[in-house]
């Protein structure tokens, strides 16, 4: 398994969510939201440097059958943004599915409620999804997801 921090991208589209690991990449954990639009992707590129990233995943929001709609279209073209300002193949999109159900369940089980939770759940939900990408790393000795290569 290789190791260093990652950070894990919930990109919506009033708001990005961003979670980070330990260095061991065995566990994810809440980091900060980013307002979309002007100014996103800068503010992602100054959090890999800050942290020292070696890789950044973004959610890929499919359907439960699998298929791609707007929404997985928009973070294609997020993730290619965001590629195009790191180093080559620094950038995964990985399956997001339920992500933010799970992190929206995980904070009102904790007793996160109404605007609390509105200002974390983005990052709770980046945090399950860079979760779920570490463990299933951990489970195939494989990166996960795709590579993205940035947009000219």
């Amino acid at each position: 398994m290789r190791r260093g921090v990652r950070l894990g991208v919930d990109a919506g589209s009033v708001r990005v969510g961003v979670a980070r690991c330990d260095p061991g990449g065995i566990l994810a954990s809440p980091l900060e939201t980013v307002k979309s639009g002007k100014g996103d992707v800068d503010r992602l590129v100054d959090l890999v440097a800050e942290h020292e990233a070696i890789e950044v995943v973004v959610g890929l929001p499919t359907s439960l059958s699998g298929r791609e709609g707007p929404a997985a279209r928009s973070a294609r073209t997020f993730a290619a943004r965001l590629a195009s300002r790191l180093p080559a193949e620094t950038v995964r999109l990985y399956d997001e599915r339920l992500t933010t159900v799970t992190a929206e369940n995980g904070l009102r089980a904790g007793g996160v409620h109404g605007q609390a939770r509105r200002k974390v759940v983005d990052q709770a939900a980046a945090a399950v999804l860079l979760q779920a990408a570490l463990d299933a790393e951990r489970l195939t000795g494989r990166p996960p997801g795709e590579i993205v290569q940035g947009s000219s």
